[in-house]
């Protein structure tokens, strides 16, 4: 981890040049480590850290039609509205926080943005998002891997549902969207 978060920030303090702030997105499947990388990343770097998990979609749009849109079971157009248009036209972020266990958003997050800010999490490249960032990265993680990350993570009842439905979501978003193709780096 200590070796790829060097890497990481080393080329993003080269390549910040004027831009503020200099935007990164870290993209993966489930339990591929984007959270822990970007965690790493952010306090390395002192930059400011977004998370995708905090946009999951609300009730109201979880529709077979959305469902049916690779990437559409993320609400990116809240990321885009709440952080990405507000940081290109300077402002600080005051975005929703949604909270899986009421299935809403029950806080704000207000910060001002740091020179860098990182958007971790699956769907953070969605077609919509992805002109935003000035690095975008890939993280790849072998499927045994990913099921003991998410067995222990999350235990085996959460273990099936990964496998049945989001894991199967990510792999077609990822297909379709041409998610590794838009990358600068692939880990």
């Amino acid at each position: 981890m200590e070796e790829r978060v060097s890497l990481l920030k080393e080329k993003i303090l080269n390549s910040k040049a004027e831009k503020r702030p200099f935007l990164v997105a870290l993209e993966g499947g489930s339990a591929s480590g984007k959270s822990t990388l970007g965690g790493a990343l952010a306090k390395g770097l002192d930059a400011t850290l977004v998370h995708m998990d905090d946009f999951f979609l609300p009730m109201e749009l979880r529709t077979p039609e959305r469902f049916a849109q690779p990437g559409g079971n993320v609400h990116w157009e809240r990321v885009l509205a709440e952080v990405l248009q507000p940081l290109r036209e300077g402002k600080s972020l005051e975005y929703g926080v949604f909270n899986c266990s009421v299935m809403a958003v029950d806080r704000i997050c207000r910060e001002n943005a740091k020179d860098v800010v990182i958007v971790e999490g699956a769907y953070s490249l969605h077609p919509e998002l992805r002109d935003f960032y000035d690095l975008k990265i890939f993280i790849q993680v072998d499927e045994g891997v990913q099921k003991e990350r998410i067995l222990a993570r999350n235990g085996e009842k959460m273990l099936q549902r990964f496998l049945n439905e989001w894991i199967p979501l990510e792999k077609a978003y990822f297909e379709a969207c041409g998610v590794k193709d838009c990358c600068d780096l692939i880990l």
